[in-house]
């Protein structure tokens, strides 16, 4: 699955960096910087340093989406937070960190590289955020979350900028997100289980699915593939009867996940291999799409 895989990841990051700047990264240690650039450019604030940055309810990013009405649902209900309660999100998003290189060390490159920034809020409803306009931001407000909770945040946010990121370069779908919109357009979602989504965002909810499936495989849990199993495979159903509207590159990432969704039992070596394997690198796009946007 080539949408999980590193090495795809990597020459997608480079694309982006290079139409973004005019700069390619030359080799894996410059690949970092670049796509900090590279996103820099596309939202208000820059991605600074490296590492995740942590910010909480009256940090600038914060500020900027509670202005701008993103994820207002986390935002708006947001309560103040004391230092002591902060040293323990910092001290959990980096034992997240660290947990997810643990399991699965490429998942935990593709999350390094992939997030930027994290605003750790308490809402009162557990649950995270990310969105296509400011890459490489991940809102989260844990509740009562251990370890492995805020790791998957990480890799489930993570891997939407991924997704985010190959539909900048590749473009997956032929027609706008504002037109994907549409009732029309909705499908399944495999994870909003019996309820339907715009087309776009139900692809992007089956797909990472199978990470978090995977981390709880690794950890010999089996709470979310218990649950997600059948509704994957119902989603993976109900978005091919609109395969029309994905692009062929988004039509290779669709029948990828599919195939897999469609194996019983479910086969987690081969997204193992698909996380590591340079066998889904090396892809070569039609045409470039870099800059498109909703």
């Amino acid at each position: 699955m080539h949408f999980l895989n590193l090495g795809h990841l990597c020459e997608t990051v480079a694309r982006l960096a290079h139409a973004r700047t005019g700069q390619c990264p030359k080799g894996a240690p410059a690949l970092g910087p670049a796509y900090r650039r590279a996103v820099s450019g596309l939202r208000p604030l820059a991605a600074e340093g490296e590492g995740i940055s942590l910010s909480y309810e009256d940090g600038p990013w914060a500020r900027h989406c509670e202005a701008e009405g993103i994820f207002e649902h986390i935002f708006a209900p947001a309560s103040h937070s004391d230092e002591a309660t902060r040293e323990h999100w910092d001290a959990m998003v980096r034992q997240a960190v660290w947990h997810i290189r643990e399991l699965s060390p490429d998942l935990g490159r593709m999350v390094d590289l992939l997030v930027t920034d994290v605003v750790i809020v308490n809402s009162g409803s557990d649950g995270g955020g990310s969105t296509n306009t400011l890459p490489g931001l991940v809102v989260m407000s844990p509740g009562d979350w251990g370890v492995p909770e805020y790791a998957e945040c990480l890799v489930h946010e993570g891997l939407h900028t991924g997704l985010f990121v190959m539909d900048m370069v590749y473009g997956m779908f032929t027609l706008p997100p504002a037109e994907l919109e549409k009732d029309q357009y909705r499908a399944l979602s495999a994870v909003k289980i019996g309820k339907k989504r715009p087309l776009h965002a139900a692809f992007h909810a089956a797909a990472v699915a199978i990470p978090l499936m995977y981390l709880q495989h690794l950890r010999g849990v089996d709470t979310l593939i218990t649950r997600y199993t059948d509704s994957l495979r119902g989603a993976c159903e109900d978005i091919k009867r609109q395969r029309e509207h994905f692009t062929p590159y988004g039509r290779l990432l669709l029948d990828e996940m599919s195939a897999w969704a469609e194996d019983e039992p479910l086969n987690f070596e081969h997204v193992a291999r698909s996380i590591s394997s340079p066998e889904f690198a090396g892809y070569g796009p039609v045409a470039a799409r870099v800059g498109y946007s909703n």
